[in-house]
């Protein structure tokens, strides 16, 4: 990690959550096979990293492979697995270094038992009372997310441990894999498209958007900073008005 400390904006989000998108275009763009931009993206992934650690930010979810992307050509999804093994073994050590736990969501059992194994290992790795969570999303999806959610408490009430009543929004958002995280306060998407494709559905509610037309290998520290900024230029009112906010700002100074 850097040891240069970044001047931060006034308000940091605690919890980032990242569309990493545009590693194909990156390559095709620069005529080359496809995986050649997802291992650029790695660069990206270590520069966003380290501002949003000297930042102050505490929770950084990256998209990493989503439930839909395994529809892409088997070479891609080959490439994709054995990129990712091979960064869990290589960073592990760096992460847990830099006081940074790895946490990994999704569902695992689509994954080969090497693969899997990797990720348990980097996680015990990296445990520990630390200052940041580095959050990857793998074979993550949010509609999959809230329906695990939804039969864990299902289970529940089969069980008899619950009334169908009992069950509340704040009740189902701890079920879900980020349940014991801060929300996301700003979702970035690269690449220049605007949707969030089904990556944090629940979470994303109140969540400040920010979209970037840069392919994800060239969202490097200086964008990554601009987001920020822009993020502490952003009101956020969860339903109230502007008004609200600031009288409400003004009564705590």
């Amino acid at each position: 990690m850097s040891k240069a400390k970044q001047e931060a904006p006034a308000a940091i989000p605690r919890h980032v959550a990242i569309i990493m998108d545009g590693n194909n275009r990156w390559a095709k763009k620069r005529l080359l096979p496809g995986v050649a931009g997802h291992k650029a993206g790695v660069d990206a992934v270590r520069a966003v990293i380290e501002v949003c650690a000297e930042a102050g930010v505490e929770v950084l979810t990256l998209f990493a492979f989503s439930s839909e992307n395994w529809q892409r050509p088997a070479e891609e999804v080959g490439a994709l697995m054995e990129l990712f093994l091979s960064a869990l073994r290589r960073e592990a050590r760096k992460l847990k270094d830099n006081a940074i736990s790895l946490r990994i969501i999704g569902d695992r059992s689509r994954f080969h038992p090497e693969l899997q194994a990797a990720m348990r290992e980097a996680e015990l790795q990296t445990a520990g009372d630390n200052r940041f969570v580095l959050q990857v999303a793998a074979n993550y999806g949010g509609q999959w997310d809230i329906a695990q959610a939804a039969q864990r408490l299902a289970r529940e009430v089969q069980a008899g441990h619950l009334q169908p009543e009992d069950i509340t929004p704040g009740l189902l958002q701890g079920c879900l894999a980020t349940g014991d995280l801060p929300l996301p306060d700003l979702c970035i998407r690269t690449g220049g498209e605007h949707r969030i494709s089904n990556f944090l559905l629940w979470q994303l509610a109140y969540s400040e958007l920010y979209f970037s037309d840069l392919f994800w290998p060239d969202f490097k520290h200086e964008a990554m900073r601009k987001a920020l900024a822009d993020f502490a230029t952003r009101q956020r009112r969860f339903g109230k008005t502007g008004d609200q906010v600031e009288a409400e700002a003004r009564s705590q100074c």
